[in-house]
């Protein structure tokens, strides 16, 4: 009776736990992790996580990031692939090339990249609109 509890509640502090790289601190190095990360620093390197990316406005990211989803406010330069979302503040500077499922971009943000947009495949008639989706034969 007690220990699903207590396992629950571990299990509640491993996904929900969050890896900051904070102003001021430069790390060179790959990391891969199940948590969330805050960067407000400098990082070389590869990132792979299945948790959330948070670039604050002082942040750099310089090679490669893998995950979810993501939030930019600060700089980018390399290959960035997200299974989720990604999102780009107006302070945002990102270049290189970019593999998202989905798109939100502020006005004012620097997005010089490649851009491939994985995800629902939509089909266009011949007169530019878009047909309804087709069923895929998945179920819920």
């Amino acid at each position: 009776m007690f220990s699903d509890n207590k396992k629950s509640k571990h299990m509640e502090e491993i996904t929900s736990s969050q890896n900051i790289i904070a102003q001021g601190t430069k790390i060179n190095g790959d990391f891969n992790s199940e948590g969330d990360f805050r960067i407000d620093g400098t990082i070389e390197g590869n990132i792979k996580t299945s948790g959330k990316v948070v670039v604050g406005k002082s942040g750099f990211i310089k090679g490669t990031l893998q995950g979810t989803d993501a939030h930019f406010e600060g700089k980018f330069s390399g290959k960035l692939t997200l299974t989720g979302v990604l999102t780009l503040k107006s302070t945002a500077y990102l270049e290189g090339e970019v593999v998202v499922g989905k798109l939100s971009v502020e006005p004012g943000a620097t997005f010089n990249v490649t851009c491939m947009m994985k995800g629902t495949v939509k089909e266009m008639n011949k007169s530019g609109q878009q047909r309804p989706e087709q069923e895929t034969g998945k179920t819920a």
